[in-house]
This record gives C-alpha cells, sequence and structure tokens, in this order.
C-alpha cells in the first residue's frame, strides 16, 4: 500500500516517465500490460531529516515503479539492465528539463560492465527456465522469449556500443517462441549462440572501461543543489 507522502513524491517529483515491457520491446500482443517506469526527484530538505524519502516507489498505478534519481544513477552506473534499458525506452511519457538531462547522460552510464551485469541477469533467467524445466516439463515461454530478447540487446549493445531495445524483425520469431511454437532444444541453442556472440563481442567492444562516473555525480549535485535553493 503505497503511502500519502510516496504518492505526492511521484505525482508532484517525477522528472522522467516511460513504458517498458513488452510495449517498449516491440512485443506487445492483446492482453499485454502497460508496465510503466519513472524517475522522481526528492526535494533536497527531505535529506535533512533522520527519516529519508524513499529510494524507491511501487505505484499508486497498477504496473508501476519508480526510483529516486540519486538510486536510479547508482544502478545505471552498475549497469543494472531493467535501469538502462529505462533510459532508452522508445516510449517517453514524460520529462521535464531535469528528465532531459539525464536522458542527455545516457552514454555517460554505458561501459563494459554491461557484460557482467547483462550476462549475470541472463544466467539468472536461464537457472529459473531450468527449474521450471525439470518441475514441469517445459519452460515459461515467455520467459524463455524475454532472455532472447535480452541477450540479443546486450550482444548488439557490445558490439556497437548503443542499446537498442525494440526487437525490430525478430519479432515474429520471438512471438513464436512465447507460443510455444519453436521446441526447447532450437530455443537452447539460440540461447547458447548468443551467448558466445557476448562473449566474443565483450572482446572487441567499443564501450569504454568504466562509466563517467564524475559527470553523472555532477549532474546529480547541480540537481540537489537547484532542489535545495528552490525550497528557501
Amino acid at each position: 500500500m503505497i503511502t500519502p507522502e510516496a504518492e505526492v513524491l511521484v505525482r508532484d517529483h517525477t522528472i522522467y516517465s516511460c513504458v517498458m515491457g513488452s510495449r517498449a520491446f516491440g512485443l506487445a500482443t492483446a492482453g499485454s500490460d502497460t508496465d510503466r517506469r519513472g524517475v522522481f526527484l526528492a526535494p533536497t530538505p527531505l535529506f535533512w531529516r533522520f527519516d529519508k524519502p524513499p529510494t524507491h516507489i511501487e505505484g499508486p498505478s497498477e504496473e508501476q515503479f519508480s526510483w529516486e534519481l540519486e538510486r536510479f544513477c547508482e544502478l545505471a552506473l552498475r549497469a543494472n539492465p531493467n535501469v538502462l534499458e529505462c533510459l532508452h525506452s522508445p516510449l517517453v511519457e514524460r520529462a521535464d528539463a531535469t528528465g532531459r538531462e539525464l536522458l542527455d547522460l545516457r552514454g555517460a552510464f554505458l561501459s563494459r560492465l554491461a557484460h557482467q551485469s547483462f550476462a549475470g541477469y541472463a544466467l539468472g533467467q536461464r537457472r529459473k527456465l531450468d527449474v521450471d524445466l525439470r518441475l514441469y516439463g517445459a519452460p515459461r515461454w515467455k520467459h524463455a522469449m524475454h532472455l532472447l530478447r535480452l541477450l540479443t540487446s546486450s550482444r548488439d549493445l557490445l558490439r556497437t556500443g548503443r542499446l537498442t531495445i525494440g526487437v525490430g524483425d525478430d519479432r515474429e520469431d520471438l512471438l513464436a517462441v512465447r507460443r510455444g511454437e519453436v521446441p526447447w532444444t532450437e530455443v537452447e541453442r539460440r540461447m547458447t549462440l548468443l551467448s558466445e556472440e557476448n562473449e566474443a563481442a565483450a572482446a572487441t567492444t567499443p564501450l569504454p572501461p568504466a562509466p563517467d562516473r564524475a559527470r553523472v555525480e555532477d549532474f546529480l549535485i547541480r540537481t540537489r543543489r537547484a532542489s535545495a535553493s528552490a525550497s528557501l
């Protein structure tokens, strides 16, 4: 249950919001949910209290999740896949001046750390699929589809230095996986191939060794100061 204070933070202090999930990936079907993600800037005076503002908030709408700006930047600097993809959603619903500056920083968050973070996330999802196979004799096909999408996105990021989350021409092939029309042996073969391609791309990636932490921190400090000044 969202608290009144948290609801105010999302309602009045969101600097950036977008649609994610299947709709952003180009994989939506008639029954797809609308997953909304956002970033809010908690007013600086709230950090002067003993009780700090929340680092993230679920709600107030269904399928809505928001991060406080500092937490969002921390996760993006670590190349968290879910957070990085938010910055590259083609379905932006809101971006004020601060939100637009955050979007301008997209390149500062990208680094070779993405290889480790995306691969680690993919490995966790693959283990869940293997558990489903042992317990139920079949994977959750929707999860298998999204793992293939993630591996493709990660490979292309490592190859080009640019993160693209839309699946483009792969849409029908991926939806066939979701419907269970592709044998598991073939899905498994594709996952293995994509993992190998990720490893190969990591060896020659144009991405910098580390994100531009100083540039991001400068943005955060300036934003906090402006918020403090506006509250005086």
